[in-house]
C-alpha cells in the first residue's frame, strides 16, 4: 500500500487520521508543523500523498503545497476548518488536489485517499506521444518542446493531456474541472482560465499557436494557427 505523510499542529487529529490509514493497510509519516512537512516529505522519496492541514505553524499549508509543488506531483489533500470558496481557490492554485472541510469523517477521507491515489496511477500509464514539435512522456509526467523539459504542475499537465487527448474538440470550463479537479470541486471556473493562461505562457510559441480559446465556451488544441 502507499505511504502517506500526515501534517497537523494538532494532534489527536493527527492520530485519528494516522490510525484509520493504518488500518487501511498504509504506511504514514507525521508531521506537526509546515517546516516539518518540508523535511519529512525531502527524507521519505517514497511518499505517495501529502495530507495538510492549513493553519500550521512556521509554514501554513499553502507555503507547503507550493515548495512540494514546485518538486513533486505527488498528489495533496488540503484539510481545513475554512470553508469559504477563496480559501479553496488558494488551495487549487497552489497546486492541491483536494480540498477536505473539517469536522470530516475518518471513513470517508480515507476512501478520498484511495480514489486520488487510483486516479494518479491512472494518470501513469506507459506512453509517449508527440505533437507538432512538442512530446508528452506520461510515464515520467514529463512535457519537451523542441527538446526542452517544461515544468509544469500536475494542473497544468493534465489540463494539456485532457486537451490533446482529442485534438480539435472543445472542452468547456465546467467539463475540465470536473475532470482535472474532480466532480466533487465547486470553485469557481476561472481557476481553469488562470491555470490555462499560464500553460499556454510556458509553452511559448508553441501555446500560443496550438491552445486556442473558444469565447464564451472553453478551450481546444488547433492543429496550426488558422489565422
Amino acid at each position: 500500500m502507499a505511504k502517506i505523510l500526515v501534517a497537523d499542529d494538532e494532534q489527536l487529529i493527527r492520530q485519528l487520521v494516522c490510525d484509520f490509514l493504518r488500518e487501511a493497510g498504509h504506511t504514514t509519516v507525521e508531521a506537526a508543523d509546515g517546516a516539518q512537512a518540508i523535511c519529512q516529505f525531502q527524507k521519505h522519496s517514497d511518499i505517495a500523498l501529502v495530507l495538510l492541514d492549513i493553519m500550521m505553524p512556521e509554514k501554513d499549508g499553502w507555503e507547503v503545497t507550493r515548495e512540494i509543488r514546485a518538486q513533486s506531483d505527488v498528489p495533496i489533500i488540503l484539510l481545513s476548518a475554512r470553508g469559504q470558496e477563496f480559501d479553496q481557490l488558494t488551495g487549487f492554485e497552489a497546486g492541491a488536489d483536494e480540498y477536505v472541510t473539517k469536522p470530516f469523517s475518518p471513513v470517508v477521507l480515507v476512501k478520498r485517499v484511495e480514489a486520488l491515489l487510483r486516479r494518479h496511477a491512472a494518470d501513469t500509464e506507459p506512453e509517449t506521444s508527440a505533437y507538432w514539435g512538442l512530446t508528452v512522456d506520461t510515464v515520467a509526467h514529463e512535457v519537451k518542446c523542441g527538446g526542452t523539459l517544461i515544468s509544469l504542475t500536475r494542473k497544468e499537465y493534465n489540463i494539456l493531456v485532457k486537451l490533446l487527448s482529442a485534438v480539435g474538440r472543445v472542452y468547456t470550463r465546467e467539463q475540465l474541472l470536473d475532470d482535472v479537479w474532480g466532480m466533487d470541486y465547486f470553485g469557481d471556473t476561472r481557476t481553469v482560465d488562470s491555470h490555462v493562461a499560464r500553460l499556454r505562457t510556458k509553452l511559448g510559441a508553441w501555446g500560443d499557436e496550438h491552445i486556442k480559446t473558444v469565447y464564451g465556451v472553453g478551450y481546444k488544441i488547433q492543429e496550426k494557427n488558422h489565422a
